[in-house]
């Protein structure tokens, strides 16, 4: 259940820094993983071939 649908959910303070870093973590998570599927997308249409 979502915390703004439930009402017995109370926003103290273990709960903001737990959905602090929570969203920290995963932001950077993303941010990663978004920077590598865009080198990948550029570095597959630039064509060059670099086969070791």
């Amino acid at each position: 259940m979502f915390p703004v649908i439930s009402f017995e959910w109370v926003w103290d303070m273990s709960h903001m820094v737990f959905h602090g870093g929570l969203w920290y973590a995963l932001s950077i998570i993303g941010m990663g993983m978004t920077y590598c599927i865009i080198k990948a997308a550029y570095d597959t249409f630039k064509g060059t071939d670099d086969h070791h």
